[in-house]
């Protein structure tokens, strides 16, 4: 299993997903829900047990490394995201044979090769703030150049205009839409638009984000 670790800068910490996290998490959730549609977002201190709960079963699971998100200007929550599908390559791409199978369980000693970042939400007063550009160049930063991933995915209920928006301004390249791929929060089976940052594009992506950390 990886060990767990926090990754800091841009006015914001990524702290390894606990228990202590329990009322911040649903002190960040309160107030206006609106934005909350399309992501499970923790409604209360008892949904947000369950919400950790299940968030550390998948980090358990060696797939998953959820993160609380702190903005260190306030010293408060600001919400969540995690690093989740994790997954190990450990063969040249010339011998991979046809459907490929999960490779073994990410370790220090053998990190992952491929990733995706999601399950992410935040309070309504950090949205479209510094918080999202700078928890994505955290996150990015640590997959391409400490694990040397060769692929980061990003992706979102295809009816989330905003949340698509906000991918592409991160400079996620969209892929296309995955329908009818999953339950929604909302009961219903949903499309899924995929996006994604490979290796090749991470000093560009890296340069922008930088840049606009810069002017916020």
């Amino acid at each position: 299993m990886l060990s767990q670790f926090t990754l800091e800068g841009h006015g914001v910490r990524l702290e390894p997903l606990a228990h202590d996290h329990l009322e911040g998490l649903a002190k960040a959730a309160a107030g206006d829900r609106d934005s909350y549609r399309y992501t499970w977002v923790p409604d209360g201190l008892a949904d947000a047990r369950a919400y950790v709960d299940l968030s550390l079963a998948g980090r358990d699971g060696g797939r998953q490394v959820p993160f609380a998100v702190r903005e260190l200007g306030t010293g408060q929550l600001a919400g969540a995201t995690r690093f989740l599908d994790l997954d190990v390559f450990t063969q040249a791409p010339s011998a991979w044979p046809p459907g490929i199978a999960p490779g073994p369980e990410p370790s220090d000693g053998q990190p992952p090769s491929v990733a995706e970042i999601g399950s992410t939400w935040y309070a309504p007063q950090w949205q479209r703030t510094h918080v999202n550009t700078a928890c994505k160049l955290l996150l990015l930063r640590h997959a391409f150049e400490e694990w040397g991933a060769i692929r980061v995915t990003l992706k979102t209920d295809a009816r989330n205009a905003g949340s698509r928006a906000a991918i592409e301004r991160i400079g996620g390249r969209f892929e296309g839409i995955r329908r009818a791929h999953t339950p929604a929060t909302d009961g219903t089976i949903r499309d899924s638009a995929y996006f994604s940052v490979i290796a090749a594009e991470w000093p560009s992506v890296r340069g922008q984000l930088e840049r606009r950390l810069g002017r916020l």
